[in-house]
């Protein structure tokens, strides 16, 4: 459980930088879709 609580918090932190970054909602959306394809990875990977 703490596996997975701290690979969505990491990837949540990670989301919220690059929106600082970039102020594109097309870029933002993208961003979005790719993290929580990669936080699915993450929790159903193992």
């Amino acid at each position: 459980m703490k596996k997975m609580i701290g690979c969505i918090a990491f990837l949540v932190a990670i989301g919220m930088l690059i929106m600082l970054i970039a102020h594109n909602r097309l870029i933002g959306l993208i961003i979005i879709a790719l993290l929580l394809f990669v936080g699915y990875i993450c929790v159903c990977g193992d």
